[in-house]
C-alpha cells in the first residue's frame, strides 16, 4: 500500500495547486526569515568564544605601576588561588608617533615587551604577517595585515625609530603593538602588563572578587586598570546585539504565522475533502494511511520551501552580518553563521510544518468511511444559523449580512485566519513605529540651511590651503549670508589603562555645535573644559556610563574628562569634546570640517562658491541630514520583513476564502439563481473577511506597539529619546488601523471575483 499512499499523495498535491503553492510560499519567507535571526544570534556570541578559547584568551588585562609593584610580587601572584593561568609581566609603555603611519593617523600607541607568544599560557596573539619581533628595533603592530607595510620605520617623539616586521591581532586587545622586552625596557616603561585566566570567570562579579583577590597584599595603588574580557566580548556583539530584537520578533512570528497557515490548509482541506476520505478509507486506506496522505501533501511544499528559503537566508546572512560588524574590533574571529543553521531549518521547519498539520489531519484519523462520505462538503446543520439569522432581520444589503455571518460557519478556521491576520498587523505596527522613531533620530535639528566645509585633511587629491586655520574661520564669518560657524577638529587619542586609540572630535567656535553633531539624549552637552560626551556603543565597548572619568593621552600630555552627556548613536570609538579640553592636550586645533548657519534667505550656492573661490583646498557643500548605515540598515530589515509577513498573512486569507468558496459552491450556484449579481458576491465575499480584519487590528495595534517599545528600547547602538518612542499619533493609528482590513481584502479579492464568475448552471449540475 505504500505505492498507493504515495499515489494519492501525489494526486492530492496535483489537485490543491492554490494550497500547495500557499504553503511553499508562506515556509519559504518563514524560513528565510528565522535563518537571518539565528545567523545574527549565533554570529554575535560563537565567533568570540571560539576565537578566545583558541588564543587562551586574558579574562583579565592588569596594567600595574612598577613603582609601587615590583616584578617579582606581580609574577607571584600567577600562583594565588583562582588563577587558572598568567602570562606576564611585561614591561608597558605609550609611545607617540608624530606623522602619518603605514596608513594611521599621528597619535599615541601602546607598547608592551614580550617574547613571542606562540606557546604562551595566555594571550597567544596570531601572527597574521610577517614575523615576531625578534631584536630591539623591531616591532608587531596589532591590527589589520597590511603585509606592503612590512620594513616600513615609524618614529617616535623621543626620536626612538622602530621597523615593522609583522602584524598580528588577539581576541583579548592587550596592546596597540609589541617590542622584545629589552627594547620596552629601553624605552621607559611606565606601566607593568599582567594577563590572568581564572577558575571562576562567567560573570562580572566573578571576575571582580577573582582579580580582588588576586591583588590582595600588593602594595596600595598598585593597580592602575584591569580590562575584563567581558567588556570586549560585549563590544564584539554590540553592533549585532542592535539587530537582534528586530531579527528575533519577526523570526518568531514568521513561524507562528506558518503554523497557523499550514494548520489552516490542512483543516480546510480536510473538511472539504470529507468524500474523498471517504473513498480513500471504503477502497482499504487505514486511518494512519489517510494522515499520511495529508501530511505528505502539507510536506512536499514545505520541504521545497524550506530548501529554497535556506539557500535565500543563507545567502542575505552574510551581507547582513557585515553590516551588523561594521567598525567593530573583531580580532582573528571568523564572522560568519553557524554551520549548524541550515541542518537545523532544513530538518525543524518541515517537522513544525508536519505538527501543524498533525492536528486537523487527526480529524481524517476518526470519520468512518460511511460518516465522510455523507458528511459531504456542507457545514454542519446549525453551526452559525443564529448569527446568520439575526442579521438577516437587519437593515444591512443582504450581500453584507450574509458575507458577516459566513464566518461564524467555520469559527475555528476564522480563529486561525483572524490570528494570522492579527499578526501581520502587529509586524507593519512594529515596522511603521521603528521606522518612525528612526526618522525621528536623524531629522535636522533646526531649520537653518548649513554648509558644509572640509579641509584637505582626509582629500587623496590635496591641495596646499592659502589660508591658516584663523584665516579660514574668519573668511567663513566675513562671507555675505554667515550667521554662525563652528570648527570640529578631529584627532586620534589613547586612553590611559586601554591599548586602542580612539577618536575624539573637539567642537570650537559659535555655540560649539553644528548641525552634524549627534544629539545628547542623557545629561548634557560637554560644554565645558574637562568634559566630553559619546554614543551608547562607545559606553557599552569601553565598559563605561556616566559620571566616570577616563584619562586622555595625546602629544606625551595627558588630561583627565568627565562623562558628562549621552549622544544618540555615535561611533563605537569616538567621543565628543570642546576646544578648551583639546587645548589641554595639543595646541593644534587639527580642524578637518567647518560648519556655517545661513541667515535666512541667503543664497547657499552663492555662499558655496565664495568659500571655494576664496581657497580651493577647502571643500564645501550644502548639509544633508543622513543616516547611519546601522540605522538605515534596520529600517530596510524592518521593512522587508514587514512586507513578508504581510504577504504570508494575506495569503492565509486567500487560501482560507478558497476554502469556503469550494465548500459553499452549491450555496453560491443557487443565490446566483434567485438574482445576486457577481457584483454582490463579491461584495459578501469581501465583507466576510473585512470585519476579521477590523477586529485583528484592533487586537494587533497594541501589541505591536508594545513590542515597537520593546525593540527600540534594547536597540543599544542608539539611545532613543520619550518623544522619538512616542511617534503613536491619531492619524498613524487610523492608518494602522486600515492595515489589518487592508491585509484581509488583499488576500480576498482574488476569490471574490472567482465566486463571482461561477457559472450557475455548471455548479447545481456537479452538486
Amino acid at each position: 500500500m505504500t505505492g498507493a499512499v504515495w499515489r494519492a499523495s501525489r494526486a492530492a498535491v496535483k489537485r490543491r495547486r492554490v494550497q500547495t503553492a500557499v504553503i511553499g510560499l508562506v515556509v519559504f519567507c518563514s524560513t528565510a526569515t528565522v535563518l537571518l535571526a539565528l545567523a545574527v544570534i549565533s554570529a554575535a556570541r560563537a565567533p568570540f568564544d571560539a576565537a578566545f578559547e583558541a588564543e587562551r584568551g586574558s579574562h583579565v588585562t592588569a596594567l600595574f605601576d612598577p613603582a609601587k609593584a615590583s616584578a617579582e610580587q606581580l609574577a607571584a601572584t600567577a600562583h594565588r588561588p583562582g588563577v587558572e593561568a598568567a602570562a606576564g609581566p611585561f614591561d608597558q609603555v605609550v609611545v607617540n608617533i608624530s606623522n602619518d603611519w603605514v596608513g594611521r593617523p599621528p597619535g599615541p600607541l601602546t607598547l608592551v615587551g614580550r617574547p613571542d607568544p606562540a606557546s604562551a599560557p595566555v594571550d597567544r596573539v596570531e601572527l597574521l604577517s610577517g614575523r615576531w619581533a625578534s631584536a630591539p628595533g623591531e616591532v608587531v603592530i596589532s591590527g589589520g595585515s597590511a603585509a606592503r607595510f612590512l620594513g616600513t620605520a615609524i618614529t617616535a617623539s623621543t626620536g626612538v625609530k622602530l621597523t615593522i616586521v609583522g602584524f598580528a591581532s588577539g581576541m583579548s586587545q592587550s596592546s596597540g603593538g609589541w617590542v622584545t622586552p629589552e627594547q620596552a625596557a629601553a624605552l621607559h616603561p611606565t606601566g607593568r602588563q599582567m594577563l590572568y585566566r581564572f577558575t571562576d570567570a562567567g560573570t562580572e562579579q566573578q571576575l571582580t572578587a577573582s582579580f580582588a583577590n588576586t591583588t590582595e597584599g600588593l602594595p596600595k595603588d598598585a593597580v592602575e586598570s584591569g580590562q575584563s574580557y567581558l567588556v570586549l566580548k560585549q563590544a564584539f556583539s554590540a553592533g549585532a546585539d542592535a539587530y537582534l530584537p528586530l531579527m528575533t520578533v519577526f523570526g518568531v512570528l514568521g513561524l507562528v504565522v506558518a503554523a497557523l497557515i499550514v494548520g489552516n490548509v490542512v483543516s480546510g482541506a480536510v473538511i472539504s475533502g470529507y468524500r474523498h476520505i471517504g473513498v480513500l478509507k471504503s477502497i482499504g486506506f487505514t486511518p494512519r494511511q489517510v494522515v499520511t496522505v495529508y501530511l505528505t501533501m502539507v510536506s512536499v511544499p514545505a520541504v521545497i520551501g524550506t530548501v529554497l528559503g535556506t539557500a535565500a537566508g543563507w545567502a542575505a546572512s552574510y551581507p547582513i552580518l557585515r553590516t551588523a560588524f561594521t567598525g567593530i574590533a573583531t580580532g582573528t574571529a571568523v564572522i560568519e553563521p553557524a554551520g549548524w543553521l541550515p541542518v537545523g531549518t532544513l530538518i525543524g521547519v518541515p517537522l513544525l510544518a508536519a505538527l501543524a498539520a498533525l492536528v486537523p489531519a487527526s480529524r481524517a484519523h476518526r470519520l468512518s468511511a460511511a460518516q465522510a462520505i455523507s458528511a459531504g462538503s456542507a457545514p454542519r446543520a446549525g453551526r452559525g444559523l443564529k448569527i446568520q439569522r439575526w442579521l438577516s432581520g437587519t437593515r444591512l444589503p443582504r450581500a453584507v449580512s450574509l458575507g458577516l455571518g459566513q464566518p461564524f460557519a467555520r469559527p475555528a478556521r476564522t480563529a486561525l485566519t483572524m490570528a494570522a491576520i492579527a499578526l501581520g498587523v502587529v509586524t507593519v505596527t512594529v515596522t511603521t513605529g521603528v521606522s518612525s522613531t528612526l526618522a525621528a533620530s536623524m531629522s535636522a535639528p533646526d531649520r537653518y540651511t548649513h554648509i558644509d566645509v572640509q579641509t584637505s585633511a582626509f582629500s587623496e587629491n590635496k591641495i596646499a590651503p592659502r589660508l591658516t586655520q584663523e584665516q579660514t574661520e574668519a573668511m567663513l564669518h566675513a562671507t555675505p549670508g554667515a550667521d554662525q560657524v563652528s570648527v570640529r577638529g578631529l584627532v586620534r587619542v589613547g586612553i590611559v589603562g586601554q591599548p586602542q586609540l580612539v577618536f575624539a572630535n573637539f567642537y570650537g567656535g559659535d555655540a560649539m555645535v553644528d548641525h552634524t553633531r549627534l544629539n545628547v539624549v542623557e545629561g548634557r552637552p560637554a560644554t565645558g573644559p574637562g568634559e566630553a560626551e559619546a554614543g551608547p556603543a562607545f559606553l557599552d565597548q569601553h565598559g563605561l556610563k556616566l559620571g566616570d572619568k577616563v584619562t586622555l593621552v595625546l602629544d606625551g600630555r595627558q588630561t583627565t574628562v568627565t562623562l558628562v552627556g549621552t549622544e544618540i548613536q555615535g561611533n563605537a570609538n569616538a567621543i565628543t569634546s570642546n576646544a578648551a579640553t583639546r587645548a589641554r592636550l595639543t595646541p593644534d586645533p587639527h580642524v578637518v570640517e567647518y560648519d556655517v548657519r545661513l541667515a535666512p534667505g541667503t543664497d547657499a550656492e552663492a555662499y558655496r562658491k565664495a568659500v571655494t573661490d576664496a581657497d580651493p583646498s577647502l571643500s564645501a557643500s550644502v548639509a544633508t541630514t543622513g543616516g547611519e548605515g546601522s540605522v538605515i540598515a534596520i529600517k530596510t530589515f524592518s521593512t522587508t520583513f514587514s512586507v513578508l509577513l504581510s504577504v504570508v498573512a494575506a495569503l492565509g486569507v486567500f487560501n482560507t476564502l478558497l476554502l469556503t468558496i469550494r465548500e459553499r459552491r452549491r450555496d453560491l450556484g443557487m443565490l446566483k439563481s434567485i438574482g445576486m449579481t457577481p457584483r454582490q458576491v463579491v461584495a459578501m465575499t469581501v465583507t466576510s473577511v473585512a470585519w476579521q480584519g477590523v477586529v485583528s487590528g484592533i487586537i494587533g495595534i497594541p501589541v505591536g506597539i508594545l513590542v515597537h517599545r520593546l525593540i527600540v528600547e534594547h536597540v543599544r547602538i542608539i539611545a532613543f529619546t520619550d518623544s522619538m518612542i512616542d511617534v503613536w499619533g491619531a492619524p498613524l493609528l487610523t492608518a494602522l488601523a486600515l492595515a489589518g482590513v487592508a491585509i484581509a481584502v488583499l488576500g480576498a479579492l482574488v476569490p471574490a471575483r472567482s465566486a463571482a464568475r461561477l457559472p450557475i448552471a455548471e455548479v447545481l449540475h456537479n452538486e
